[in-house]
């Protein structure tokens, strides 16, 4: 079926009649966070669910295009970090009336910018803790707790957040990567769907292989 409609990805309410379900990138205010084409949130106002995000550590949080973020994810980021190499982790630094020079940057245990890879699948509840990196096509599993890094194309679960199994072998995963479907013009991208909907791999696999040669 052809729709008449071009996919926008500016557009706020990609589903129609439905107002909890919004593509992140137009409803972006602060510049340290950056998020790609058609990547959807299920839920509204995205940026509340980035706590503990300063100016001052001047971290980012960058999520690649066509990814899918489940109703109650947070990221955490850097802010939320305290010292820990001293005898308190209080931070009288930010406290009115307490008289402490903030801490070096190497005092505190800044992990840097938090980082999504394309065509990732983020369950609801899930929480990312700062600067994790979750390589494209990845799952994870609600209600997990991601603290370290995530491989391309791999399911995790839990808390913390362990891998369970890759999604398909190495050559198709290599494949993909080399592919970059996300990439590609809305066009392009309509006339793969039925690649990148098919539960036939091995179909899948030889096309993508003719189309990568």
């Amino acid at each position: 079926m052809t729709k008449a409609t071009k996919p926008n990805p500016n557009t706020i309410f990609p589903v129609s009649n439905i107002k909890t379900v919004t593509y992140i990138k137009p409803t972006l205010k602060n510049p340290n966070i950056i998020v790609g084409d058609f990547t959807y949130f299920a839920d509204v106002d995205f940026e509340k669910h980035v706590t503990h995000h300063y100016d001052f550590n001047g971290d980012k949080l960058i999520i690649g295009k066509f990814c899918q973020i489940g109703a109650g994810v947070e990221f955490v980021m850097n802010g939320a970090n305290h010292q820990m190499n001293a005898v308190s982790t209080f931070p009288f630094y930010i406290m009115e009336g307490f008289e402490q020079e903030p801490p070096a940057e190497t005092d505190l245990p800044l992990k840097g910018d938090t980082m999504v890879g394309n065509d990732v699948w983020i369950g609801q509840n899930v929480t990312i803790l700062p600067g994790v990196h979750i390589g494209d096509g990845a799952i994870i599993g609600a209600n997990s707790v991601v603290g370290s890094n995530v491989e391309p194309y791999t399911i995790v679960v839990g808390n913390p957040a362990k891998p369970v199994r890759k999604r398909f072998d190495d050559e198709l995963i290599e494949l993909l990567l080399k592919f970059k479907w996300w990439d590609k013009s809305v066009e392009e991208i309509n006339e793969l769907i039925p690649l990148l909907t098919s539960g036939d791999l091995k179909k899948v696999k030889a096309e993508i292989q003719k189309r990568c040669d």
